[in-house]
């Protein structure tokens, strides 16, 4: 490996990807974002432009992807994550995990770099298992609305597999849980931000369903601490990355109201089809081989990311009065 290490990181100028250059660079790598910015903000990952340790490809990863040079990891988290994105569009989602996960495995077999795939909790469907460990297999409607991102995962994770089985090539599965902060898109129409959105413009908060199903939230920070750490195991299996402490969406959402000191109602309405009733993370196998586990708690998770929305919403305030 050369004194500086290059990586590839898809999806670059996104949540998590944008979180992901900045830690990288931060630990002394040579980054190289790409991202097709469909749903990413180069804002996210503007700050980096000026080092001579990041470069930006903006491109589609299922099509044809080259890199120039030595690469000695690639962290693939390219694909619309929140529902209103890929319900809205169903086929780049499944293109990205399929199409664009054979690509970056090409890449990374040409290039004998060590590839880490951002697949999701969502492979457990609506889960019949709880908490969900690695064993279990699922619980998936393939031809639900919200089959074109879980299959799109679970495919992902099979074809990963199959290159490390066939090729021996050196592979990554993180199974990410709902994760939360700074750089989420207020309108990505997730929980987190859509309720902290609806309390500071004065609105009802939006709960589906009766609000009794549950959720697992993990502050970015502790996530890219995990992807990082899976990165440079030699676990090859995949690994549950999230913080099993469990909230119902209902008592999620009267906390963002308080936080917020806000008085919105909470109003109800159906919940989607295929809608997991609960998800929490068995995270014992990242305690074990990774020694990892979240340890920065909701409460201030929430505030750090709250300030970050209101900075944003006060600033677009401003510059709308100019």
């Amino acid at each position: 490996m050369p004194e500086v290490p290059r990586i590839l990181i898809t999806g670059a100028a996104g949540f998590l990807g944008s979180h992901l250059c900045d830690r990288f660079f931060k630990e002394g790598y040579h980054v190289i974002g790409m991202d097709n910015l469909i749903t990413g903000d180069l804002a996210n990952i503007a700050h980096l432009f000026k080092e001579s340790r990041f470069e930006f490809y903006h491109h589609d990863v299922s099509k044809f992807v080259f890199v120039p040079g030595p690469l000695d990891f690639i962290l693939h988290f390219a694909s619309p994550a929140s529902p209103a994105d890929y319900l809205r569009m169903p086929i780049q989602t499944l293109k990205v995990s399929s199409l664009g996960t054979h690509n970056l495995l090409g890449l990374a077999k040409v290039k004998k770099a060590r590839i880490l795939v951002a697949s999701t909790s969502e492979v457990y469907g609506d889960p019949l298992e709880h908490p969900q460990k690695e064993s279990y297999w699922g619980h998936v409607n393939a031809v639900g609305p919200r089959g074109v991102y879980d299959e799109a995962k679970r495919f992902m994770e099979s074809l990963t597999m199959a290159y490390h089985n066939f090729h021996g090539l050196e592979t990554r599965i993180a199974r990410i849980f709902n994760t939360y902060g700074p750089r989420m898109r207020l309108d990505d129409g997730r929980a987190l931000p859509a309720f902290i959105g609806q309390a500071l413009r004065g609105e009802p908060l939006t709960v589906f369903g009766d609000g009794s199903q549950t959720r697992s939230f993990c502050y970015v920070d502790d996530l890219i601490e995990g992807i990082f750490r899976l990165l440079h195991s030699d676990y090859v299996g995949p690994v549950n990355l999230g913080n099993p402490e469990e909230i119902s969406i209902l008592e999620f959402a009267r906390e963002i109201r308080e936080l917020t000191g806000g008085s919105s109602e909470i109003v109800f309405k159906p919940l989607p089809t295929d809608d997991p009733k609960q998800r929490r993370p068995d995270i014992s196998l990242a305690r074990q081989i990774l020694g990892w586990e979240p340890r920065i708690s909701r409460q201030d998770g929430l505030r750090k990311t709250y300030e970050f929305y209101k900075r944003i919403m006060d600033s677009a305030s401003e510059a709308s009065h100019r």
